[in-house]
């Protein structure tokens, strides 16, 4: 994760360092040698990934990348766009992405809730299939990836039905994913109140940069509708679709992924073929993107 960036820029590991201060362990470490399974435990990777949206964006800036219009995260990225908007401070941002993956892995026992990748059903297709699997439990489209590219999310038996509707109903795959945590669905309920508590504690500013929420593609100024934006974000579907084709339609031509990987890159370009979509994770990426957007802009 970003090894090669950090090499070139001192700022990645450095923001690296600023969290793991507040951690109170070397997140740094933990991001280059592991081990794996305790880099992936949640209450990890939401801190590390935060760090790194943002270290990547610190580079960006002392590279002389130009500004953006908007900023915009998916699900955890929410945080980091917050951060890079001066919403919030990055210590804050980093103690809520450690409560908030704590809060996520209470709310539901080990076991009993799982994730699902379905690829090749539209959003009013597979919304049938869960009404119809969830019986009295829990199951909804949790994120809205790409146009036939959704996850859905609830108890684990009810998931299960879900995938078995999904492969009736003509999708090209349905799969359960590794993750322990069914985020952005009704059982986050509890963990979004635990929340809504921890985000009155920080101090929040007006963003330089307006900041599209997952809950309802808009943008927010007040500290109390940023709160209930992010609380409300654990319980409810990532509405990444529609985010990007609100940057779209206010004239967004060009859009820079920070972080490590390209996935969301990827899913831009799904959702709108005309957009540019550029992911930065290493030094020549963030050259080619710097020199990409200078000439555009």
């Amino acid at each position: 994760m970003l090894r090669e960036l950090a090499a070139a820029y001192a700022s990645v590991s450095e923001t690296f360092r600023q969290a793991s201060d507040v951690l109170g362990y070397d997140l740094w470490r933990l991001v280059r040698e592991g081990p794996e399974a305790e880099l992936n435990m949640t209450e990890h990777t939401q801190p590390a990934m935060l760090a790194a949206g943002v270290a990547v964006w610190n580079a960006w800036n002392e590279s002389g990348g130009t500004r953006p219009a908007f900023l915009a995260g998916h699900s955890l990225g929410e945080y980091a766009a917050l951060v890079c908007s001066g919403a919030v401070a990055f210590a804050d941002a980093v103690g809520l992405v450690a409560a908030r993956a704590k809060s996520m892995q209470a709310a539901v026992a080990a076991g009993q809730g799982a994730m699902a990748a379905v690829l090749g059903l539209e959003l009013p297709e597979l919304e049938q299939v869960c009404a119809q699997a969830a019986g009295e439990q829990v199951v909804s489209c949790a994120n809205l990836n790409a146009p036939g590219q959704i996850v859905i999310a609830g108890h684990k038996e009810a998931v299960e039905r879900a995938i078995a509707g999904a492969r009736e109903a003509g999708a090209k795959r349905a799969v359960l994913l590794p993750v322990s945590v069914p985020s952005h669905c009704r059982l986050m309920m509890g963990a979004a109140e635990q929340m809504r508590v921890a985000l009155q504690r920080v101090t929040w500013g007006r963003p330089h940069i307006p900041v599209i929420h997952n809950v309802d593609v808009k943008t927010h100024d007040g500290a109390g509708e940023i709160v209930e934006a992010l609380a409300r974000q654990l319980c409810e579907p990532v509405r990444w679709v529609e985010t990007v084709q609100h940057l779209r339609a206010r004239g967004v031509g060009m859009i820079i992924e920070c972080g490590p990987g390209k996935v969301l890159a990827g899913l831009c370009r799904r959702i709108e073929a005309d957009l540019q979509c550029l992911p930065v994770f290493d030094p020549a990426s963030l050259d080619a993107a710097i020199n990409v957007s200078g000439a555009s802009a």
